[in-house]
């Protein structure tokens, strides 16, 4: 069992987020007052990272991600009567919702995030009220960085704030979730809402998919997380990840015909893994020998963590990147060529592909006094190889979604 930290944090106890500058705080309220004539309360979530453990979210398995300092923030105020009128500003754009009458699907907009999390809370029996509400970020889009959880955990936090609300993180995630997954469409894990959050500074979490149990994981103080964006994201991606998904269940089928009580991957053993490969069709088995590995990895990545070693937790991070291309087949040219790089470069502990793959980005565990090097010599390699300037984020392990409190 993994031991749980936290676990039932409500809104009324208000978690202090990293510091926004004071021109970063008054030019948001500014903008949401020039557009709405109110003044607002300021909330933010943040997108995230994963550092081991892909595509084992769905399965019931472990993953251990890291929230990061780029954020989905939220400016709201309330409304009298029974309409939420939300502006973004990053598509420029301003939609109207009815409390009263909410959409029961979304629509393949921007707009479907905040509605179907408002739509969610509304079902599950919060009691919002109408509100104005400026939403902006800086989590890059289709990065595999989990800009959609940041808006819907954003969004939902500031609503229920806005309505004197309360609820804990855990139920805030799963209601997240289930918006992306019923409404949105989109078949995702509970891994990106939960760690949106749950995340803490400094610190990774390692998160049990089936029961919510998690552990706080403290990263070394002078390693920073250095994210890579390949400026890529092929095509296939959306369609490729649903046929995992489905090749993943048709191996539990299989599997729980010789071993009752598989109810998903996360319930077979390497042992038993080995013992009815030949049964599964090939590809499916390549599938599923991702995916048990890749559990097991995650839980010795936490021992290695445990006990500071960086060596040991690198490796992994090799075997996760060369497993997620051999046998997931979700890598692609460009992650490739990053992690290429990015294994040559001196202070790298290690480095792989993260989130569903087909382009995205690599995470990398840096040596904090070599990052301006690692930065400078991967954008070189890469543009250099590809003609694209790729985008490196260097970043800490931040807080979970809270109010934003000025410096």
């Amino acid at each position: 069992m993994i031991g749980c930290y936290g676990q039932r944090l409500f809104l009324n106890n208000t978690r202090r987020t990293n510091a926004m500058t004071e021109d970063d705080a008054t030019l948001l309220k500014q903008r949401f007052t020039k557009k709405f004539g109110q003044i607002p309360r300021l909330y933010r979530a943040p997108g995230r990272v994963n550092l081991i453990g892909e595509h084992t979210d769905y399965n019931d398995g472990f993953v251990m991600p890291a929230a990061i300092g780029l954020y989905a923030r939220v400016a709201i105020a309330p409304r009298i009567d029974r309409q939420l009128i939300v502006h973004s500003r990053d598509f420029s754009e301003t939609i109207q919702l009815k409390l009263d009458h909410l959409p029961d699907s979304g629509r393949g907009r921007w707009s479907d995030y905040v509605a179907g999390v408002t739509k969610k809370l509304t079902e599950s029996g919060h009691k919002l009220r109408g509100a104005n509400l400026w939403l902006e970020g800086d989590v890059p889009q289709g990065a595999g960085l989990s800009s959609s959880a940041s808006v819907e955990v954003a969004a939902g936090y500031a609503l229920l704030a806005v309505s004197n609300g309360t609820i804990d993180r855990q139920e805030l995630a799963l209601l997240c979730q289930k918006a992306e997954n019923e409404f949105v469409g989109a078949r995702c894990g509970i891994m990106d809402q939960f760690v949106s959050c749950h995340g803490k500074s400094g610190c990774a979490l390692l998160l049990d998919c089936r029961s919510l149990e998690f552990r706080l994981l403290q990263l070394p103080k002078d390693v920073r997380i250095v994210i890579c964006n390949t400026m890529v994201k092929h095509s296939v991606a959306g369609g490729e990840y649903n046929q995992r998904r489905a090749e993943c269940e048709e191996g539990v089928a299989i599997l729980a015909k010789h071993r009752p009580g598989v109810r998903a991957l996360r319930d077979v053993t390497l042992a038993e893994l080995a013992a009815y490969e030949r049964e599964l069709p090939a590809t499916v088995a390549r599938r599923c020998r991702h995916v048990v590995h890749e559990n097991a990895r995650v839980l010795e990545a936490a021992a290695a963590l445990d006990h500071g070693d960086l060596e040991a937790f690198g490796a992994l991070m090799k075997e996760s990147h060369k497993s997620l291309r051999d046998d997931f087949e979700v890598s692609c040219p460009e992650l490739d060529l990053m992690v290429e790089v990015a294994e040559s470069l001196d202070g790298v502990f290690g480095c792989r592909m993260t989130g569903g793959g087909f382009g995205g980005c690599t995470v990398n565990l840096v040596q904090e006094d070599r990052v301006d090097s690692f930065k400078r010599k991967m954008s070189e390699a890469y543009q250099h190889s590809t003609g694209r300037k790729p985008e490196i984020y260097a970043c800490t392990a931040a807080d979970g979604a809270g109010a934003i409190v000025s410096a």
